[in-house]
Order: C-alpha cells, then sequence, then structure tokens
C-alpha cells in the first residue's frame, strides 16, 4: 500500500502544491508526507483500536494482569506504539518541509527547523502526536495490568485527533462542524481498523466474538455518518468526481460501507466462523485512502474567498449577543452536544428497565441528570457557545457553567449507582462485561488519586488559573479544537470535585461532612481572586485572537473583560447554594438513618453484646501480638 501511495504522489507531481500557489518541495518530500502521514495514522489506529480490544475482550486475574490472549494483543500495541512514534516523530521535519515549499535535506542543513516547524500548523500536531504517542509506548512497556489500558486510552485518543483536527476540517468556514466531526470520525475509524488488525492477530473466543463484532458495527456505523458529514463540509457536488480529494473520499466511504455491510451481516446471522483478514486488509486501504486526501487542500476550500470570521470561528456574527440570539442561534456541537443528548437518553432507557423489573429509582435523580445534560446541551450547541468562541464576557458564562453549574447536577443524577443496578453481572463461566468493568475502574487506584480531595481541589481550582492567567489560552481560543477541549476539561474537572463533596455514587473516600463544607467554601475564595482580578487587569486576556476578530459591534476587549471576571466573581453564588442544599439534605439523611438504626439495636438490646463482642476481639488481638 505505502508503493501505491508513493506511485500516487509521483502520478500527481506538483499538482497538489500549485493549487494552493505553494512551492513543490520536491519528489522525495512529497513521497515522505504522503507515505509517513498514511504510516503514522494507521499505526495511531491500530495501538488505540488494539487497546479498546483489550478492554473489551480480557480476562485479567485477581491482581489484574492480563490473560495470554490479550498479551498477545498488547505486544502488537507496543510494537505499533514504537513505530508510531518514529513515524511521527519524522512526520514533524517531512511536514515542516513540505509546508515550507523546500526539499527535507535544504531544511535539515539550513538549520531552521524550530522556524518552519513553528509556522506550520501540521508540524506541530504532528509534535504532539510524538509526545502522546511516546507515552503510550512507555507505559506499554512497563505494565501488562488491564487497568492502565483504559488508562491509556486518553493519551492515544489525543494523538489520534491531534492531526485530523488540524488539518482541512480545521480551516475555513463551518470549521466548527468540521472540527467536532473529524475528531468522532478519527476516533471511530481508528478503533475499527485496530480492533481487525487485532481479531487478526489473536482470534477472540466463541464467547468474545459477538461483542467485539457489535463494537466493530457501532465504529462502523458511527464512521460512516461522520465521515459523510465531512464530505459534504469540504466538498461541494461538482467536485466529488472531478477531483482527486472527492474521487479519494467516495472510495473510502465504499470501502467503509461495504466492510459495515459485511459486519452487520455477520450480526444479524450470528455467523461462528472466524474471520480472516479481509476486514483489515479493507481498512488498510481505507487509511490508504484517507491518508491521499488529508495532504491535499479540500476543494471547498480552495473556491471560498476567505474573511476574518472564516478563519478564526467558521460563521459570521453580524449582530451583538441578547438573551435571544443566545437562546436561538444554534449550532449544534456534533461531538459535545449530541454527547449530552445520548446520555440523558442513556440514562432514561436504564431507569426505564430498572422499573420494569420492578425496582424503584428516586425520581429526584432523573429529574437532576436530565437538567444538567440539557444544560451541557444549551452550553455547547446554543448561542453561548457561538457568542462565546467570540467573546470573553460569554464565554466566561460558558465556563462557569461547564465548570460549576452542569457538574452539580449530573453528580445528584448518580450516573454510576444506576449503572451497576441496571446492567447486569457476568457469570462465572463468562468474560466480564461492562458492569466489572465499571467496579474495576471505579475501584482503581486511578480513580481514588483523581478522586482525592486534595487532588480534586487542585485540579478544579489550579486548571482555572493556568489556562486563563497562561499563554495556553491564546492558543486555545484560537482553534475550535481548543474550546472542545476546555469544555471537556472544565466538565470532568468540575465533576470529580463535587463527587468528593456531594456524590451518591460509590467512588473516593470522602471527608466528613464538615470537611465537606469546608473543602467547598475554601474554593470561594479563589473563584473570587480570579473574578476581581480580571475585572481589574489592564493587559487583555487572548488579546491576540480576540483583536485578529475584531467584532464591529465590540467597542472594547477591555470592557468586555471586566464584564467576564464579573460574571466568574458573581455567577459561583447559585451552584455553591445548590450544593450546600444538597450537603445539608444528604447530612440530614445520614443522621436520621443513623438514629434509627441505634435505636433499633437498643430496643433489641445489642448495644451490651456488640461491645462485650468489640471487647472480646480486641483483647483476641492483643494476645496474638
Amino acid at each position: 500500500m505505502a508503493a501505491a501511495l508513493a506511485g500516487y504522489a509521483v502520478a500527481s507531481g506538483a499538482a497538489r502544491f500549485r493549487e494552493t500557489g505553494d512551492s513543490f518541495p520536491g519528489l522525495p518530500t512529497s513521497i515522505g508526507e504522503l507515505v509517513g502521514h498514511f504510516t503514522a495514522t494507521l499505526a495511531g489506529a491500530g495501538c488505540l483500536g488494539g487497546l479498546v480490544f483489550i478492554v473489551i475482550t480480557a480476562r485479567p486475574d485477581e491482581r489484574g494482569l492480563l490473560d495470554a490472549d490479550s498479551f498477545r494483543v498488547h505486544l502488537l500495541a507496543e510494537r505499533i506504539a514504537g513505530l508510531w512514534v518514529l513515524t511521527a516523530a519524522a512526520m514533524v521535519v517531512v511536514q515542516a518541509a513540505a509546508d515550507s515549499g523546500i526539499p527535507v535535506s535544504r531544511l535539515v542543513s539550513s538549520g531552521a527547523i524550530g522556524t518552519a516547524v513553528g509556522a506550520s500548523e501540521l508540524a506541530r500536531g504532528w509534535v504532539a502526536v510524538a509526545i502522546f504517542a511516546a507515552v503510550v509506548a512507555a507505559v506499554l512497556r512497563l505494565t501488562v495490568r488491564w487497568i492502565w489500558h483504559v488508562v491509556l486510552l486518553v493519551p492515544g485518543l489525543i494523538a489520534v485527533i491531534a492531526i485530523a483536527v488540524t488539518g482541512n476540517a480545521g480551516q475555513g468556514p463551518d470549521h466548527d462542524y468540521a472540527t467536532s466531526a473529524v475528531i468522532v470520525f478519527a476516533l471511530a475509524a481508528a478503533v475499527l481498523a485496530g480492533m481487525k488488525i487485532s481479531a487478526v492477530i489473536a482470534p477472540p473466543r466463541d464467547d468474545l466474538r459477538r461483542r467485539v463484532l457489535l463494537v466493530e458495527v457501532m465504529a462502523g456505523a458511527v464512521g460512516l455518518v461522520y465521515g459523510g458529514l465531512l464530505l459534504l463540509l469540504l466538498t461541494d457536488p461538482g467536485s466529488l468526481l472531478h477531483s482527486d480529494y472527492g474521487r479519494l473520499g467516495l472510495l473510502a466511504a465504499a470501502v467503509l460501507l461495504i466492510t459495515w455491510l459485511v459486519d452487520v451481516t455477520r450480526l444479524r446471522t450470528r455467523a461462528e466462523t472466524r474471520r480472516g483478514p479481509v476486514g483489515a486488509v479493507a481498512m488498510i486501504v481505507f487509511f490508504a485512502a484517507v491518508a491521499a486526501m488529508a495532504v491535499q487542500t479540500a476543494p471547498r476550500l480552495l473556491s471560498h474567498r476567505f474573511t476574518a470570521w472564516d478563519v478564526f470561528l467558521g460563521y459570521e456574527l453580524p449582530q451583538p449577543p441578547n438573551v435571544v440570539r443566545l437562546l436561538t442561534m444554534w449550532r449544534f456541537d456534533v461531538l459535545l452536544g449530541l454527547g449530552a443528548v445520548v446520555l440523558a437518553a442513556l440514562y432514561v432507557v436504564a431507569v426505564v428497565r430498572l422499573r420494569r423489573r420492578g425496582d424503584a429509582w428516586p425520581p429526584g435523580r432523573t429529574v437532576a441528570w436530565l437538567f444538567g445534560c440539557l444544560a451541557l446541551l444549551l452550553a455547547t450547541s446554543s448561542g453561548v457557545r457561538a457568542y462565546g468562541s467570540a467573546m470573553f464576557s460569554v464565554h466566561m458564562s460558558e465556563h462557569m457553567a461547564l465548570n460549576m453549574f452542569i457538574p452539580v447536577f449530573l453528580v445528584l443524577g448518580a450516573p454510576i449507582t444506576l449503572a451497576l443496578r441496571t446492567l447486569p453481572a457476568a457469570a462465572a463461566d463468562q468474560p466480564p462485561g461492562p458492569r466489572e468493568w465499571l467496579l474495576w475502574l471505579v475501584h482503581s487506584p486511578v480513580s481514588k488519586f483523581l478522586s482525592h480531595p486534595a487532588t480534586a481541589f487542585i485540579l478544579f481550582v489550579g486548571s482555572l488559573y493556568a489556562v486563563y492567567f497562561t499563554p495556553l489560552f491564546d492558543t486555545l481560543v484560537r482553534y475550535h479544537w481548543g474550546h472542545e477541549f476546555m469544555s471537556v476539561h472544565f466538565l470532568i474537572t468540575g465533576y470529580l470535585f463535587f463527587w468528593g463533596i456531594i456524590g451518591i455514587d460509590p467512588g473516593p473516600r470522602r471527608l466528613p461532612f464538615i470537611g465537606r463544607l469546608a473543602l467547598l467554601f475554601a474554593v470561594m475564595p479563589f473563584h473570587a481572586f480570579f473574578g476581581v482580578a480580571t475585572m481589574t487587569m489592564t493587559s487583555i486576556i487572548g488579546e491576540n485572537f480576540y483583536g485578529q476578530l475584531d467584532l464591529p459591534w465590540l467597542s472594547s476587549l477591555l470592557d468586555d473583560q471586566h464584564l467576564g471576571g464579573a460574571i466568574a466573581w458573581g455567577s459561583s453564588e447559585l451552584p455553591i447554594i445548590v450544593v450546600v442544599i444538597a450537603l445539608v439534605v444528604q447530612w440530614t439523611r445520614q443522621d436520621r438513618k443513623l438514629a434509627t438504626r441505634t435505636d433499633r439495636h437498643a430496643d433489641a438490646h445489642y448495644d451490651d453484646d456488640l461491645d462485650a463482642y468489640n471487647a472480646m476481639l480486641q483483647e483476641l488481638s492483643k494476645t496474638r501480638r
């Protein structure tokens, strides 16, 4: 396949560079860019999909160590991760040379690699890929425990999407839709390809084939939907058949569709025959077509006349915000907005299933969860996000909702408890399933560390200052993937913090109620100081981005920042009140339960016997020592 891509690079020559007015860097560099992109992205897919394959098929022992079949996939992922790191590191230089329009040899001899990498967004993306892929490779080399393969999914998925969000999807009109779509598409395609490759190396057992096939069908369906959306956003009807980009896109779609139809047929007919390498080969062809598309400029971007709004937002904001526009100007986030809808639907399905079984579920938890999902949908898909990407004040409203308001209601929904009560437990002779995975994850050292009050406090407070009072915000606010990253980060850190204070779900070792209340009030001065500091600053946070965006109806960036600081200062009171009320209610209920239990034991004359029994155990313990 690499030879075929090299042949395509030779045949296309300098055409794809001339289309954008760039200099041709020479045939070796052009071939290296295409073949290197294919090799690195396929290696990343094999590694990420291998991790998913291990997580859903492993039968770890009581120490959490992988079984023999999963260990074979672990070895495959470990070796692929090494290739991933090396190829991504090489692509940093190759991409910088290609974007600069000079051969790799000339760039290396000139000593200007750092400058060229700094000027190339794609080269900087490859730097991120190399770093996170190196983390995956190093940890895979050091451990064979199941829980760490779950943890490695995070750096793995970041490395997979790092290049996808810096390519065509992150540019031009509607790039907010395209960026969110390409994140989901890249992950779905990587999981599908990696699982098919892993299934060739270590065919799943009979009791696991259907599970693997079900995940592949779901990944294929998601890849088809989001891939089709990307084609619509990056091409036009005329360019589908009359451009290399369009024809390659149709080829990739056809391969993915045929692969998915075969998987669906096998799933419906419950075919038990072992699969050959055909599916894996098909996904290699798919990634070759996608790589050939990725090194070209999308047709829509070639024919479009760019404005500042196209570059920085992807859409126009001709009028200032008001209540009506904040509620009605929807740009549905196909990543987080759809995630909110899916989370709400899954919760409702679980509650209905629980009630049909005859078990009760407190309606207050359902209301809290659905309200949190609705607020998440509004914060990420309504005019709040549309204007929040362009104005610091509205962005701060979005931040406070994601970090302090929405997590409170999601925590009160007790999703882990609901899942544990709804999901069936695996029988002794069956492989572990979602319920067992969830229990292992909740009680793992990683979860205990992240949910520890000190860790949660540092993440909750520290990230606020680390993002806004460092140059990090200048980078994140410039790109739509940066907005998505901030949304996910603030949502998770808020959830971890409030989980330790008012969480109903099992997991972290919580402080006494007095300690939780003290921890809650300890946060308030930090938020107040942040708000006051933002209100009194004379320098502008994110000045490069907001200055270049130059909204015609925003007269003063500094006044808008001061308004954002006031919002950060004043909007924290409502969620704090909700948390205090929830904490007091939980405290009162626990006292009532304890009093009831004590009275019941006293009425039954259990206290004296229990005290004598405990004293006996203490004496026995001393004697044994």
